[in-house]
C-alpha cells in the first residue's frame, strides 16, 4: 500500500527543509538521505556498531602495570 501526502517545501537559512508528517516520522534521532535521479530518498540512519562506537574513543596514555603468567593447572578430560 502507497501512502503519499503533499507537503510544502521552506527556507531554513541556507537550507531547504520539509517537515515530515507524522505518519512518515522515522525513528532515532539521525537519517540518511541520497539521491537517485530527481527522487530524495530519506531512511533511518543504521545503528551504530560498538566498532565503530569504539574507534571514536581517543587513546589511553596510561602505562599498566605488565602481567605475569601464571602457570597452567592440568585439566584432567
Amino acid at each position: 500500500m502507497l501512502i503519499e501526502r503533499h507537503v510544502k517545501l521552506f527556507k531554513n537559512g541556507r537550507n531547504q527543509a520539509v517537515r515530515i508528517p507524522r505518519e512518515f516520522e522515522l525513528p532515532g534521532e539521525d537519517a540518511v538521505m541520497r539521491k537517485e535521479g530527481d527522487r530524495l530518498i530519506i531512511e533511518p540512519a543504521p545503528g551504530k556498531s560498538l566498532l565503530t562506537l569504539l574507534s571514536t574513543l581517543q587513546a589511553l596514555e596510561e602505562d599498566f602495570a605488565s602481567i605475569t603468567d601464571l602457570p597452567l593447572d592440568d585439566v584432567g578430560l
